[in-house]
């Protein structure tokens, strides 16, 4: 993947290529595209370019954790590394945003970033005899600090079958309202972490268009996301990206669905 490409030295955002993943741009005039899979050392070194932020210790320890935990899961399509095609990605969106914003960044964002997901499936660890004595989240906010569990404790998706209903569907639209809910009352790291998240889903399953998480993902944008990020803390940035994958997703949804034998 050719990481880094010269352009014209301007922040618009017209000025971006039209297609492809998530765009970056510098003060430099310097654009990332994300196509495919972000290597480790790619993403060390947009993480020194792009935040100013050197990668020291507390940051390894975050990424090799997250290696841990989301080594060999694949996305719906069976085959993408999800670290290297979600929670990179993300991260770095995450960065991308802070800058754009002109919003203050520390370690602490970025780690949140790397572990958002980390509570999702947390069977490989870090540092099994250590958590399997006191417990993975006590381990997890022992290691990070409790900022960094708190965020990826209110980005985790609950079990279906804690909430109310007779059916799975009553009980995805209560866990829905919940999750909504809380993220309504969270702070700007957690915002911008969740927002850069669903864009990432939202891009990654148009490219599959018969999945089931298309409508979803349509209905779930409708419901909430698409007024999430104009709701304060205004987020055109998000605003804008979330709104044009939402109509890509809508006219996939509007497609005749193909039956194969």
């Amino acid at each position: 993947m050719i990481f880094w490409q010269e352009k014209n030295r301007t922040n618009d955002l017209s000025s971006r290529p039209a297609s492809g993943g998530i765009k970056f741009f510098n003060h430099y005039g310097v654009y990332c595209t994300m196509d495919e899979p972000v290597k480790k050392t790619e993403f060390t070194t947009f993480i020194e370019r792009e935040a100013r932020i050197h990668v020291d210790g507390y940051i390894e320890s975050a990424i090799h954790l997250a290696e841990e935990v989301h080594s060999g899961v694949k996305r719906e399509d069976g085959k993408s590394p999800f670290l290297e095609t979600h929670i990179f990605p993300v991260a770095m969106d995450v960065i991308r945003h802070y800058k754009e914003a002109n919003k203050p960044m520390t370690t602490v964002q970025v780690v949140s970033a790397i572990l958002h997901d980390v509570l999702e499936d947390n069977d490989g660890i870090l540092d099994p005899h250590a958590a399997k004595s006191y417990g993975f989240d006590a381990y997890f906010s022992h290691k990070f600090g409790d900022y960094v569990y708190r965020v990826a404790a209110t980005l985790k998706t609950k079990p279906l079958e804690g909430f109310m209903g007779d059916t799975d569907k009553e009980r995805e639209i209560a866990r829905f309202r919940q999750y909504s809910n809380a993220l309504l009352r969270s702070e700007y790291d957690i915002k911008t972490i969740k927002l850069a998240d669903r864009l990432n889903n939202m891009r990654f399953i148009s490219r599959m268009p018969d999945h089931e998480k298309v409508a979803r993902y349509v209905r779930e944008a409708e419901d909430f996301y698409i007024a999430y990020t104009i709701m304060e803390p205004v987020m055109d940035d998000y605003y804008l990206a979330i709104r044009k994958s939402y109509e890509n997703l809508k006219d996939l949804a509007k497609r005749p669905v193909r039956i194969t034998a």
